[in-house]
């Protein structure tokens, strides 16, 4: 192989790739890893992930080995951080791609023992990189994730994103949909989100699901997880029309469930990839954070969003989009999905 860069390709047989967290940008980030299996089919590829973030990369056929460090707090977090620098040094790799760009990933770089670091230019720990990425445009951020292979003599490829889902998952999925036996089109809104700022008005889901309802052409369900559930129920009240709240599920469960269903509405987060991972059509919601970052809208077929690029955050939710506009966004889609 050639040298790009300044890289000897022809030295590097084993690399690691840094993410530690959260869920979607473990996701995004497992995205390039095909890329590189397809340029480099005989390099090792690792991925160093905090648990329990490393369930999303089960049965990646790209990746060779899960490198998992447990989440603890004070000094068990410390002797942890310890073991796992003696544990990457013993494993010698010759490639380190730093992608979290923090600084645990800096302070594993550090101890690691690569002879190549690669990272960005600007990036936390530019002081130790011998590889530099540059950034480009700001677009959808899994697509973007490719600007640092750039060094390796990697294209861009078009955004496909990998999420293994167990048949355990399927069964107990399949299971409640043939208990249902619905007979229309499912819209499935997932309204709930860990990041306050992310969530579009609750009164207007109820609002946009009663419009949705009153079409009669669709089955409307509320999908939640454990944490959202009071926020989900309250939606549901202030709802006119009947809806169907999902079963529990886990992250896994909630892949298959998405996997199942006609269209996604949610906020901008880790639901919204993994449908992009289950190749499900969405509508997802952006007030205070970048559409154009974070949505697949014009990098995946059928997934969309709607943002207000004059709304000012002054204490609501609202996000500048009102139910109506909601809704004949909804239409459209549906026009083009169905």
């Amino acid at each position: 192989m050639s040298s790009i860069n300044n890289i000897d390709l022809s030295e590097i047989k084993k690399i690691l790739i840094i993410q530690f967290e959260p869920w979607g940008d473990v996701l995004i980030t497992a995205g390039y890893t095909k890329a590189i299996k397809g340029r480099f089919p005989n390099w090792k590829i690792d991925f160093l992930v905090s648990h329990p973030y490393d369930k999303i990369l089960d049965k990646n056929p790209n990746i060779d080995e899960i490198v998992s460090i447990p989440k603890a707090k004070k000094i068990k977090d410390i002797l942890n951080r310890i073991k796992m620098f003696i544990d990457i040094r013993h494993r010698k790799y010759d490639l380190i791609i730093d992608q979290q760009n923090a600084h645990l990933s800096v302070q594993t770089i550090l101890f690691s023992g690569a002879k190549y670091k690669l990272g960005w230019r600007n990036g936390k720990g530019k002081a130790l990189y011998n590889v530099f990425a540059e950034r480009g445009k700001v677009h959808y951020s899994a697509a973007e994730r490719y600007d640092i292979l750039k060094p390796l003599g990697i294209k861009p490829q078009p955004v496909e994103l990998f999420y293994h889902i167990k048949e355990v998952s399927i069964s107990y999925v399949n299971s409640w949909f043939e208990k249902m036996s619905f007979s229309k089109p499912v819209i499935c809104f997932s309204p709930g989100s860990p990041s306050h700022e992310k969530i579009w008005k609750k009164e207007y889901y109820a609002e946009l699901a009663d419009k949705i309802a009153a079409t009669k052409k669709y089955e409307i369900v509320f999908l939640w997880a454990p944490s959202e559930l009071e926020d989900v129920k309250y939606i549901m009240k202030q709802m006119q029309s009947k809806t169907i709240l999902a079963p529990a599920t886990d992250f896994n469960q909630c892949a298959a469930f998405i996997k199942k269903i006609d269209l996604l509405i949610c906020n901008d987060g880790g639901v919204n990839h993994l449908s992009v991972a289950t190749q499900t059509p969405s509508l997802a919601f952006f007030g205070r954070t970048s559409a154009l970052e974070w949505s697949p809208e014009g990098f995946v077929p059928n997934h969309f969003h709607l943002t207000n690029p004059d709304y000012k955050y002054n204490g609501d939710q609202s996000f500048g989009i009102s139910p109506e506009d909601a809704f004949r966004k909804f239409c459209e889609i549906m026009k083009n999905v169905e």
